[in-house]
């Protein structure tokens, strides 16, 4: 229902209205809010995995301990889901994006450091933060 208030923004263009659009939101350069949401999320795991918040990581990751594991150090365990409701939670949704970035990535830094390795990511792997992405 959100998606559609920044649908019909993009259409006030009238030079843009003939565009599809994803076309219009690239032209724009504007993210789509399932970009956004997916983004923010990885932005709030990088602040619990380097205390920047109150909440502790272990509250909703597991880190795995493995120390042979292909791309960054700070790898996280995808936990069981018996139903569809604990599918789509913060938590399950966000490990798989999480494990795909890089050790460059990952060892930001600080926050805005994060956020713009994450801009250049984007630009380099357009539909990263979609959900129908798979790495």
């Amino acid at each position: 229902m959100l998606e559609s208030v920044q649908h019909r923004f993009t259409r006030l263009f009238s030079e843009l209205r003939a565009m599809s659009y994803e076309d219009r939101l690239e032209t724009l350069r504007l993210w789509s809010l399932e970009e956004r949401r997916n983004r923010q999320d990885l932005i709030e795991v990088y602040k619990m995995m380097h205390g920047h918040t109150d909440v502790p990581v272990s509250t909703f990751f597991d880190i795995t301990a493995d120390s042979c594991t292909r791309g960054h150090s700070m790898k996280m365990v995808k936990r069981h889901c018996h139903t569809d409701l604990r599918l789509y939670f913060f938590s399950s949704c966000v490990v798989s994006r999480w494990n795909t970035l890089s050790q460059d990535i990952v060892s930001a830094p600080s926050v805005n450091s994060f956020k713009r390795r994450l801009n250049i990511l984007r630009q380099k792997k357009m539909g990263f933060f979609m959900d129908s992405w798979s790495a």
